[in-house]
């Protein structure tokens, strides 16, 4: 059980693997109020830097779930970096379906609602494992501008324009579903720049230790289209934020 091998090479040297900054990440723990000893379930939790610099920070305990090995070791290795080991733990699992026997006062799953089967469902699940009272955090891109054609649309690598909403639209759908937004913490286009431009320093390093691998020439043809496709288009029109949700 993995994720595709060309995210775990493209996003190999990432700590965040979203459009966040530390930064956002800190800003964001300020924005909930995080208490010490509030536990945080984290579905999708990459390499764990939420969990463990909001350990270290603010005191909180938690669980990460992530389908990609390399990530899962990262993640537990950074606990350990940070002296975090003992307050937040981390499974190399599939979040799909996942829930946690001890409930949470902060749900979260950022960058991976395909988790649920898109926002309404991962909302359902991560609701599973939260406290009465407690907060769903869920990080979900939206269009900046609506794209002209459907063709701009797969140039940020979207399906189709109907895949995301405009922010005000994003916003109105969770009060449909029956939740409050009690906070949101967008990404910046510096932090844009930061989570993609940051992969192509490591696909040229990769391809340069790797030459005669599989994947070589995939990386190589990404390495050469992705800055000027990102610079056209997801730059342009792809907006991406944490949204803070309480049931009402």
């Amino acid at each position: 059980m993995d994720i595709p091998r060309i995210f775990n090479i493209t996003e190999s040297a990432h700590r965040i693997h979203n459009p966040f900054t530390p930064e956002k990440l800190a800003a964001l723990g300020v924005a909930l109020r995080l208490e010490r000893g509030t536990r945080v379930l984290d579905l999708g939790s990459g390499s764990g830097e939420m969990l463990c610099t909001w350990a270290r920070d603010y005191g909180i305990t938690g669980t990460g779930i992530d389908m990609s090995q390399l990530f899962t070791e990262q993640a537990k290795l950074r606990a350990e970096k940070l002296g975090v080991d003992d307050q937040v733990n981390f499974i190399h699992a599939d979040a799909a379906g996942y829930v946690a026997e001890e409930k949470a006062g902060v749900a979260a799953c950022l960058g991976a609602t395909w988790i649920g089967g898109g926002v309404a469902g991962t909302i359902e699940l991560l609701a599973q494992s939260l406290k009465p009272g407690g907060i769903i955090l869920i990080g979900e891109p939206y269009w900046r501008q609506l794209p002209p054609t459907e063709d701009v649309a797969k140039g940020c690598l979207a399906h189709s324009i109907a895949d995301f909403l405009l922010l005000p639209e994003l916003l109105a759908s969770f009060g449909r579903l029956g939740y409050d937004v009690v906070e949101m913490v967008l990404a910046d286009q510096d932090g844009w720049d930061r989570y993609e431009a940051a992969k192509w320093l490591t696909m040229r390093r990769w391809l340069e230790a790797n030459p005669e691998d599989e994947l070589a020439k995939e990386v190589r043809a990404q390495l050469t289209a992705e800055p000027v496709r990102y610079a056209t288009y997801t730059r342009e029109y792809l907006g991406w934020g944490v949204f803070a949700l309480m049931k009402r």
